[in-house]
């Protein structure tokens, strides 16, 4: 499968048993990484949708976090991925997590669908007035390190955790200047604010 045909758009109640697998995939790393914050058995999908559209708009967030817009990378009908697109910067993401975060369905990596659902929410990023989207990863994660830089990332350094935790390297996207492919936005229609 080609990274050319994923789409990036909002997640959808119909997603509900492919995003399912994508969660137990990522609770399977190790260590655990959450693939979406605040999803929980408990909570009914559809809720957990309206949920997601709501954070986009600054309606009930977490504390400590920033209106921030979720998408998820899709291939023929299958999440492969998540992106988060963080609509401003607190403390905590201009030190360490940035505008966007991103993730790979496990079994689903090395086939460039990190660079292009990142290179996808560079528009997005522009469209919500963001000129520069900060993108950080790991110091070691040379995975992470090629999609960023294939995406346009100019390295600003590398930070030093405040406390346990690894150093992150530091990129900046101008959001205007990237190159892109044929224009592939997010879908409109419910959730498509995220």
């Amino acid at each position: 499968m080609s990274a050319e045909g994923l789409r990036l758009r909002p997640l959808r109640a119909e997603d509900e048993s492919s995003f399912r697998r994508a969660v137990e995939e990522f609770a399977g790393e190790t260590p655990p990484w959450q693939f979406a914050f605040g999803f929980s058995e408990s909570l009914a999908f559809p809720d957990f949708v309206r949920q997601l559209e709501g954070q986009a708009r600054g309606i009930g967030l977490p504390e400590g976090f920033v209106p921030n817009t979720f998408l998820v990378g899709v291939v023929d009908g299958a999440v492969v991925g998540r992106l988060s697109l963080r609509h401003s910067l607190n403390d905590f993401l201009a030190r360490v997590g940035g505008h966007i975060g991103y993730g790979v369905v496990p079994s689903r990596r090395r086939r460039g669908y990190a660079t292009e659902m990142l290179r996808q929410a560079i528009p997005v990023c522009a469209s919500l007035g963001i000129e520069r989207a900060l993108v950080t990863c790991d110091e070691h994660n040379a995975g992470s390190r090629k999609v960023i830089e294939a995406c346009g990332g100019i390295l600003e350094g590398i930070s030093d955790p405040d406390g346990p935790g690894v150093r992150k390297r530091r990129y900046w996207i101008h959001t205007a200047a990237v190159k892109r492919g044929p224009p592939n936005p997010p879908e409109s229609g419910p959730g498509a604010a995220r």
